[in-house]
């Protein structure tokens, strides 16, 4: 079970993005997609599936799930990140901040 989900919050821990804060969009097994983060452009040929039309693309590229950590709370402008755990509260696995041992939404 990965401890990343969509839609959380992450801060990149290494890499040309170092430092940078963005939403997850997609979670592909190991690799992450995060909101306009690690975006390039891309020259397609054009076919007759795209009308013939070819040109440029911008395309998503992944980071590696180690290399982000998680935003463990969030306000305006401070938010805390570090590792997470998992407890069993009301017989369901919640995710919990090992700092503050808040619950993760």
């Amino acid at each position: 079970m990965k401890r990343i989900k969509k839609d959380d919050l992450v801060k990149v821990i290494s890499g040309g993005n170092k430092g940078k804060i963005a939403k997850v969009s997609r979670v592909a097994g190991d690799q992450i997609y995060l909101e306009n983060i690690n975006q390039r452009e891309r020259h397609m040929r054009g076919n007759q599936m795209s009308n013939g039309q070819g040109g440029k693309r911008d395309i998503q590229l992944p980071v590696h799930i180690s290399n982000v950590i998680l935003a463990t709370e969030t306000a305006k402008g401070a938010e805390s990140f570090g590792k997470i755990s998992y407890q069993i509260k009301d017989e369901k696995k919640v995710r919990v901040a090992k700092k503050t041992g808040k619950e993760i939404k």
